[in-house]
């Protein structure tokens, strides 16, 4: 088990009501299912949008049950953004 920070960025910051937290998981679908369960409502269904940095990288198309997180590492959630 691996313990790290979960950082939100804007609509996701907005609907966890913090800018970030600790994680407690193997996985990324771990750390994600713990969020859920501490922000049921609107997180959950802005989270059905976002895209995953895990330390800096990318997580893309790949199932979140196949991304390890790392200890001290860094999840973050990044809603889609509007462009211009």
């Amino acid at each position: 088990m691996a313990t790290g920070t979960i950082r939100y960025w804007a609509a996701a910051k907005a609907a966890a009501g913090t800018a970030e937290e600790p994680y407690s998981a193997r996985t990324l679908a771990e750390a994600l299912d713990a969020v859920r369960e501490r922000h049921p409502g609107e997180l959950t269904r802005v989270l059905q949008r976002c895209s995953f940095l895990v330390n800096d990288e990318p997580v893309g198309k790949r199932p979140h049950d196949a991304v390890l997180l790392t200890e001290g590492g860094t999840v973050e959630v990044l809603p889609p953004f509007a462009g211009g």
